[in-house]
């Protein structure tokens, strides 16, 4: 059944690598010409050196004239051949990377539209994989296809016409011994299969262990790991030695077992051919000598085309997944008479909402609320109460199952996304730098930002305080992987908001990482952002959102509480159970 599928899977990417293919029919047509006449002139070489071998046989009856021309014509062919074989191998690299380049180009802008949820269902890793391994290895198989699999197959086709036209006999002797060739190497193949299985295995564990051991080398140390880490990559060390000897041994069988029975095949073509001179008179030395060239030019394609064959399974599979990625479910489009929104107030309502990452697992059942404009909305709860899907429906990341939410009296689903999304500042407890200038990372929501409102806001978040200690201060170049501190990072993200001061906020956990101290700084640049701006802050340490207009207590996805700071502390309820756990517990922290 499993291999039903996989040759069926393996149809499906050639049928869709073909359509790629086919958009450079004029390309492919001139590398099939030149794989053409690169195989008809290597083949009519024998010819001509068999016709000089024929003009020096016997004493005295040397043809010097007939030799030397013999000799430029194949020195024409040679010239010829090569450079038909660079300009076909020229050709054939322009298709692939143009396939290429159109396939990772739709991986890539298919990741663009694709829904948050296929995102946060697979491993990034595996998605990166993709867009880049994959479509790797699939060039490397295209273009050995392109390179070998066609010209082999013609040359194949090509040898026998030649051969059939020196002596149709010692043709069949070939034709009836190449079989064993293939046979050798696929039983071969087969054996070595379980053990390159095995070793890949194996060597994912193995990179499995380095890796858990760098991302924390702190701890190892911290628990003295080092020697446990040791013993058990040495176990696995010598687990894949044993596994890759035997895989390397068996497969290394191939060569000289093809080679073998190749030889054979010259032999008996030798043989047979000294036999039809001396006793039949039925072929010349000269046509023998070329008959031993096309024997082994006969023989080798289908060494190269077994390979072929494997590697274009294997860009097939690649090709299977990048397919996979690039056909999966898009994001419902906006309409096209999607809103645009504008001069927005900030009035958002949820009417009873319904949502679940899982059917089976319920979440939002049945939630309401109404929010006014310029409101400023705490949401607390414990882990996994529903406060960040609560954001990602706002956000629109994810669409309700069932219910209405609305911003200015306009459902979000009749609104374009951008608009929507523009419309908010949003501070994650993540932070994000991409490759690029301080200044670059500022400016992302408000790209016309100028000099001066980029300093400006940089100084109401005090990032400017690290950003002047930079190198080359706004103009140093930073990555998520610089330097820079998890709450300098933070700074920035906060600042990418301040800098376009949208109608509507969400901060979710938006100082969690930096200090006490710039904390307190900050959120007073927060109250002044605030001011008159619909804001949602999420928030665990409660000492933060004291101040907000309404919050909201979630547990299980509901709203079991709801009021200002001062009233829920006075219904002594679950949110005053919270607060006070959580000082309480820092009390007894204090010295």
């Amino acid at each position: 059944m499993k291999e039903k599928k996989s040759a069926s899977e393996s149809r499906a990417a050639l049928k869709k690598t073909l359509s790629y293919v086919s958009r450079h029919k004029i390309l492919i047509i001139i590398s099939i010409l030149l794989a053409a006449g690169t195989v008809a002139f290597t083949l009519y070489i024998p010819i001509l050196i068999g016709h000089a071998i024929d003009s020096i046989i016997g004493v005295g009856k040397v043809d010097f004239e007939k030799i030397i021309q013999i000799l430029l014509e194949t020195g024409i062919f040679v010239i010829a051949t090569a450079v038909m074989q660079w300009v076909m191998n020229m050709i054939n690299n322009r298709i692939t990377f143009q396939v290429v380049r159109d396939i990772r180009t739709e991986a890539f802008e298919k990741l663009q539209s694709l829904p948050l949820s296929y995102i946060d269902s697979h491993e990034h890793g595996d998605i990166v994989s993709r867009v880049i391994a994959d479509v790797d290895q699939f060039a490397d198989g295209l273009l050995m296809g392109f390179t070998q699999f066609f010209t082999g197959i013609i040359t194949i086709i090509g040898t026998l016409f030649f051969m059939l036209t020196l002596d149709w006999r010692i043709t069949l002797i070939v034709v009836l011994l190449t079989p064993l060739s293939l046979l050798i190497a696929r039983g071969i193949s087969k054996s070595s299969y379980q053990y390159f299985k095995k070793q890949s295995e194996i060597r994912g564990e193995q990179t499995s262990l380095i890796d858990e051991t760098i991302v924390n080398q702190k701890t190892v140390k911290a628990f003295s790991h080092e020697e446990i880490s040791i013993d058990k990559f040495d176990e696995i060390n010598e687990r894949l030695t044993d596994a890759s000897v035997k895989a390397v041994f068996i497969s290394s069988l191939t060569n000289p077992s093809t080679r073998f029975v190749n030889s054979l095949i010259y032999a008996a073509v030798a043989l047979s051919g000294a036999i039809a001179i001396i006793k039949w008179d039925l072929i010349t030395v000269g046509e023998l000598t070329s008959f031993l060239s096309y024997a082994n030019q006969y023989t080798k394609p289908f060494n190269e085309i077994s390979g072929v064959v494997t590697e274009l399974q294997n860009a097939l599979a690649c090709a299977a997944r990048v397919f996979e990625l690039i056909e999966a479910q898009p994001q419902i489009p906006d309409s096209d008479d999607a809103l645009v929104l504008d001069d927005v107030k900030g009035r958002v309502s949820l009417e009873n909402i319904y949502f679940s990452y899982a059917p089976e697992k319920k979440l939002i059942e049945g939630f309401s609320l109404d929010v006014s404009p310029g409101t400023r909305v705490a949401i607390v709860g414990p882990t996994g109460c529903g406060k960040t899907t609560l954001i990602n429906l706002l956000m629109r990341f994810y669409d309700t199952d069932s219910g209405i939410i609305s911003v200015d009296g306009n459902s979000i689903k009749d609104i374009t996304r951008r608009s929507l999304r523009t419309s908010y500042g949003m501070v994650l407890q993540e932070t994000w730098i991409k490759t690029g200038t301080v200044r670059e990372n500022i400016i992302m929501g408000k790209p016309g930002a100028t000099d001066e409102e980029i300093e400006a806001a940089a100084h109401a978040t005090h990032a400017d305080r690290f950003i002047k200690r930079l190198p080359e201060g706004y103009d140093t170049v930073i990555d998520d992987s610089s330097s820079l501190s998890q709450g300098q990072k933070q700074l920035l993200c906060i600042t990418r908001v301040m800098l376009s001061l949208p109608p509507m906020l969400i901060l979710d956990e938006a100082t969690s990482s930096i200090d006490t101290r710039t904390e307190a700084i900050i959120q007073s640049s927060f109250a002044k952002m605030m001011k008159g701006r619909t804001s949602f802050i999420v928030a665990h340490r409660l000492s933060t959102i004291r101040e907000a207009d309404v919050i909201l207590v979630m547990k299980d996805g509901n709203v079991i509480e709801q009021g200002s700071h001062t009233e829920l502390l006075e219904k002594n309820g679950f949110y005053a159970m919270l607060y006070h756990s959580q000082f309480d517990r820092l009390a007894g922290q204090a010295p």
